[in-house]
Order: C-alpha cells, then structure tokens, then sequence
C-alpha cells in the first residue's frame, strides 16, 4: 500500500508477523558491538549525530536489540544512554523522560503505526535535541517492486525522502539528509 499523502509505502496489517515470529526473526539478527564491521555500519549515524551533540548529553536507543551496540558508542563517547527495545530491553521507563537526542538504528522499517510512534518519540526530545533516524529508503515506487528490503517479513513500513520531509514539516523542523540510509532532525530551541 502506497500513502498518496506523505508518501510512505507500509504493508497492509493482516500481512504482519505475529509477536513470536517477528521475534524469531529477529533472534537471526548478530549484531554485536564488539564486531568492527558493525561499529562501521552504525557510525553512518553515531558519527554524523556525535558531531551535534554536547558532552554528556542524555540520549535514549529506541529499538535498540539483543546487543546495544549503537548505545555503547555513544556512551563510550561520554553520553548517558538509555535504551528501549520491545522484545530485548521492554522498559517503558523512557515513556516519561526526556532527551537531549533519541536514536532509531534499523527501526523505523518494523513500526506498525510510524507516525504516532515517531510523533511520540518526538514530543520526548528537549528543545534543540536531536532524532536520528537510520534505514534504507524508498527511492521510487518502480524500483520499490525488486528492492531487496521489502523481503524482510518483519519490514513494513518504508520510507522516503517525501515522508521524511512530511514528518518534518509537521514537527516544524528540516529533515537532513546524510547519505543514503540517514536522516537527521533538530527540534527547535
């Protein structure tokens, strides 16, 4: 399915993953921080969002898996990290707290509902913090037909720079754009 009005093509809800196998899914996931090849991987967001962010700033990996691998390096970049994952890390704590930048790493795509969930973790963010958003984007509906993302059963909603730009413009912010997998949002001071 295709929304004509912000753009984000998402798979209807009777096509989902029931809870137990969307995890076993997920189980197949190694992403470790130990390993070099994945620390690469996730500095395409850390680096980029590391170069915003003030010393010791309190940030929030929201969907964060088995291995938080994206929370160690940033804490291990002197920032206080909390993390949010519903089958590895279920504390809804962060519910209530706010943030000084709030990051989804290979998440967005698995959102069932996108919008209020991005607004939610939106209206958790500190005036001028940051939300970094990290997946693969839709760039054409033609090509969207053998894209190799759309196989992952647990991906249902994909994303392009139009639905970028529409969640931006509902926030009152700019949607910025880093490569081909990065997004970046400052909330306004």
């Amino acid at each position: 399915m295709h929304c004509k009005g912000c753009g984000l093509v998402f798979v209807p809800k009777v096509f989902h993953l029931n809870k137990a196998d969307e995890k076993r899914e997920y189980d197949l996931h190694q992403n470790c921080v130990q390993d070099e090849g994945y620390r690469k991987f996730l500095g395409r967001v850390s680096k980029p969002l590391l170069l915003r962010l003030p010393n010791g700033s309190r940030g929030l990996d929201f969907g964060c898996g088995p291995g938080p691998a994206l929370a160690h390096i940033l804490e291990e970049a002197g920032h206080h990290m909390d993390i949010y994952d519903p089958y590895y890390a279920p504390n809804e704590f962060f519910k209530t707290k706010k943030y000084d930048f709030i990051t989804a790493t290979e998440v967005v795509e698995h959102l069932a509902e996108p919008g209020s969930e991005l607004d939610h973790l939106w209206s958790l963010m500190n005036r001028g913090g940051w939300l970094a958003i990290m997946t693969k984007r839709v760039t054409s509906l033609e090509a969207f037909a053998n894209w190799h993302y759309k196989n992952d059963p647990t991906h249902i909603s994909f994303f392009c720079e139009f639905t970028f730009n529409f969640l931006a413009k509902n926030w009152e912010t700019e949607a910025e754009f880093i490569g081909n997998d990065v997004v970046l949002f400052q909330k306004s001071r």
